[in-house]
């Protein structure tokens, strides 16, 4: 049977433009018309019906919703979207990225003119506005991320309090018992973002348990915000011999910035960050890393609305457990005390 994506690439156009063409629902220049509708009809191919029982036509079209607010690190959830551009693909349809930050508005626009089959929607709050106008939507919808009350709701997260909690367990099995956790920008924390809150919720549970000291900051992308945080840390909990990073941004220059403290990893301070592997390799030295796995979370977001656009019934959460890769930022102890205390 002839797709939507053979139609595209005989037509040289995107497979949604095939679909606007189909269901007249945007304005398509009249050279393109003709030559979608020339391949339509060179290939033989038969558009099909929706199958939300209101005899619409699919636009094999996935709505995006990703407002770019403060705090939000693109980078980051580039990779989400790569992955659930390069899934979509496989099932002949296209993305529609929505990045307006008007929550509610946009997401009634693009149901209303059903250019879209169903939404992703990413940068979850605990408390998400969106969720009631989701829950009435006639069509379906996947968050990546999980709020609060996720009733009524198809949700795909990796498990952050467990992510959390994976960084302490690791570090105090190595010995450490005063560990700093350095978080995402304060922005973040304010609206309640569910990945946020949940890291740091799992990081100073699993620290209670353990019996080992922890302090938590928020911290800007920026370096001298960085430089700052790790600082205030530094004079703050002398003893402190472990950090635990939420934040991909501040990544790149925290070796550093421990040194300017007068601390060396790992030497003086064992690292442990949350972030994709390949970005923790690429740190000098390697770190110790809980994967985010953005891949898996896109794939199986834009899999689990699949399957509610072809009628079936998929779990109301699939949640990843992490998974800890050790490296050269936390190696066996042979003295916890830092350079300042020891001397």
């Amino acid at each position: 049977m002839v797709t939507i994506a053979e139609v595209a690439r005989h037509a040289g156009v995107a497979p949604s433009t095939v679909s606007y063409v189909l269901t007249g629902k945007r304005s398509i220049s009249a050279d393109t018309k003709s030559r979608v509708r020339e391949s339509i009809r060179s290939l033989g191919y038969q558009p099909h019906v929706h199958t939300r029982g209101l005899g619409i036509t699919r636009t094999n079209v996935i709505g995006l919703v990703l407002p770019l607010r403060a705090g939000t690190y693109v980078p980051a959830v580039m990779r989400f979207v790569t992955a659930a551009v390069t899934t979509a693909r496989r099932y002949d349809m296209d993305l529609l990225l929505m990045t307006a930050d008007d929550g509610l508005p946009a997401l009634r626009r693009a149901a209303n003119s059903a250019l879209v089959d169903g939404f992703l929607v990413l940068d979850v709050e605990k408390e998400d506005a969106r969720l009631p106008l989701l829950r009435q939507l006639s069509i379906p919808s996947v968050l990546i991320g999980r709020p609060a009350a996720a009733r009524g709701l198809t949700c795909v997260d990796l498990d952050f309090e467990a992510a959390g909690a994976k960084c302490v367990e690791h570090l105090a099995d190595l010995g450490h018992r005063s560990i700093g956790f350095l978080g995402a920008p304060s922005a973040v924390y304010r609206r309640t973002t569910g990945f946020a809150h949940r890291a740091m919720t799992g990081f100073s549970a699993a620290a209670m348990r353990r019996g080992v000291a922890a302090t938590a900051l928020s911290v800007e992308e920026d370096h001298d915000s960085v430089l700052r945080a790790t600082e205030v840390l530094v004079r703050a909990h002398p003893s402190m011999t472990a950090l635990v990073v939420h934040n991909e941004a501040a990544l790149g220059g925290i070796t550093a910035c421990l040194r300017a403290a007068g601390r060396h990893v790992p030497g003086d301070i064992a690292v442990v960050a949350i972030c994709p592997d390949e970005l923790a390799e690429r740190m000098s030295p390697p770190l110790t890393s809980v994967r985010l796995p953005a891949e898996e979370l896109g794939r199986h977001a834009v899999e689990l609305l699949v399957a509610k656009l072809d009628g079936r019934q998929p779990p109301p959460l699939v949640l990843l457990p992490p998974k800890l890769s050790r490296r050269a930022s936390t190696p066996d102890p042979v003295d916890h005390a830092p350079a300042a205390v020891r001397q």
